[in-house]
């Protein structure tokens, strides 16, 4: 015999699927919906059932966007300059440069992180993508903004590989950011002064060419 109501049951099982979220979370949480008004769980149910129809994927950086539109506003914005693009992770990684207020390129979301362990390889990634657009788009600066992290500093050598002898700038976020932080946890002082001190990688800079 059952101690819950497998309604319950069954909404704790669905949180426990969340990362970061052990049983006893999960519990906290449906029980939380338990006690509050109907109209709690109806609007977490209605925004989840429209999550997926809502959603895209800009064509060009791969950044979300409504559903239906082709290209992020990051990019169309005329004020944003498309020659330099910073190089991040994950779609959420923008909302914590853009906090900052530090920068006024564009940006290119991989995807993901090079990941052995995980399964995930360069060809999972959107990085064919990235060497494409720095052609296209005639990019002076590619800023590598993905995480500190063993991942992190992986992508983005093979990202350095793979742009070559291509001639422009590639930077890295500077010291500032603490090992093994994902971009979206880093408080925006740091994170700033990171983008605003960014260090050459390579030699292949235009100015030195």
């Amino acid at each position: 015999m059952s101690v819950l109501p497998k309604a319950l049951t069954d909404l704790i099982e669905a949180f426990s699927t969340l990362p970061g979220v052990g049983p006893r979370t999960a519990e906290r949480y449906a029980y939380w919906f338990v006690r509050h008004n109907h109209d709690s769980s109806a609007k977490l149910a209605t925004a989840l059932n429209n999550l997926k129809d809502g959603i895209g994927y800009c064509e060009k950086t791969y950044a979300l966007v409504p559903a239906g539109q082709r290209l992020s506003d990051l990019y169309t914005d005329p004020k944003r300059d498309k020659t330099i693009v910073a190089v991040v992770g994950e779609p959420f990684d923008i909302l914590a440069i853009e906090k900052t207020g530090q920068f006024s390129g564009t940006y290119h979301v991989l995807g993901g992180l090079v990941s052995p362990i995980d399964g995930i390889t360069p060809e999972q990634l959107h990085i064919r993508e990235l060497v494409k657009r720095i052609d296209d788009d005639k990019v002076k600066e590619v800023i590598l903004a993905t995480s500190a992290s063993v991942e992190g500093e992986s992508t983005a050598l093979y990202i350095q590989q793979q742009i070559g002898n291509r001639k422009l700038k590639i930077t890295r976020l500077a010291q500032g950011l603490p090992i093994g932080i994902d971009l979206e946890y880093a408080d925006q002082i740091t994170l700033g002064r990171a983008i605003i001190h960014r260090q050459s990688v390579n030699s292949n800079d235009t100015k030195t060419a």
